[in-house]
């Protein structure tokens, strides 16, 4: 009788570090791409996108001096799959996979669209202490959609949407944002005005403002102004700040 064959058992993977590795590591980011909504195909093995690869590549460059470690993760399935999160649990598993390699360093997770809730979603473990969900992809809200938000007090949140996206609503944003304010005072949202959901026009800002925010909540560098001023200001105002055009031309190189 032959014997039966067995399904390989997927398993999340941290991708390379991105950019010459720091001689010792004090920080991590771990980057975290778009998905899908429902679906179990096995994602490409690739970093995909030119937003998420550009959002690696200005954070380890921006914190190599610091110590920082940046990672892509690579997720087993590219769909979010209802009540299993998945991409939220793989999320969950680089940051004890980033414990493991490099010990007890603070983590920041950065998430682009479906990859900004597992960013969110994740933002409760116990390594990390900094979130960014840069035009997060989130259900529309209901008596039993509500996305959770107690898993991010004590920590620093930041969430950037374009007022124009079409794909992820930046009002269902906002909602989560008031909603995570009153937990957490540590949490500011800005708006990128006039632009989309892959924030062409204005994607050196939003470099520049997801490595402003990082470097500070990892390693207590100055923030800019603007982040201070949202993170301080009271809702509504500090979760609708405007990103000002040419922001980051002034900050630390």
């Amino acid at each position: 009788m032959g014997q039966q064959a067995t399904t390989p058992v997927r398993t999340a993977r941290l991708g390379k570090a991105v950019g010459p590795a720091p001689g010792a590591v004090s920080g991590a980011v771990l980057v975290l791409p778009g998905g899908d909504e429902v679906s179990t195909r096995r994602p490409s093995p690739f970093l995909p996108g030119t937003f998420v690869r550009a959002l690696a590549r200005s954070l380890a460059r921006g914190g190599r001096e610091e110590g920082l470690a940046v990672h892509p993760v690579h997720y087993r399935y590219r769909g979010w799959n209802g009540t299993e999160a998945h991409l939220a649990a793989d999320a969950g598993w680089a940051a004890d996979e980033v414990v493991r390699r490099y010990g007890d360093v603070p983590v920041c997770l950065v998430g682009l669209d479906m990859g900004g809730r597992a960013a969110l979603g994740a933002g409760g473990h116990e390594a990390v202490n900094s979130v960014v969900a840069i035009a997060p992809w989130l259900p529309e809200e209901g008596a039993d959609a509500d996305e959770p938000v107690k898993q991010l007090v004590g920590r620093r949140v930041l969430i950037a949407h374009g007022t124009n996206d079409e794909r992820c609503d930046p009002e269902l944003s906002f909602r989560l944002a008031a909603r995570a304010k009153k937990v957490n005072r540590e949490v500011c949202r800005f708006e990128v005005h006039s632009d989309g959901h892959g924030l062409h026009q204005h994607r050196d800002e939003v470099l520049a403002l997801t490595v402003d925010f990082a470097l500070g909540a990892l390693f207590g560098l100055p923030l800019s102004r603007p982040v201070e001023d949202a993170l301080a200001a009271p809702p509504p105002i500090g979760l609708r700040m405007p990103l000002a055009s040419g922001f980051g031309k002034s900050l630390r190189k």
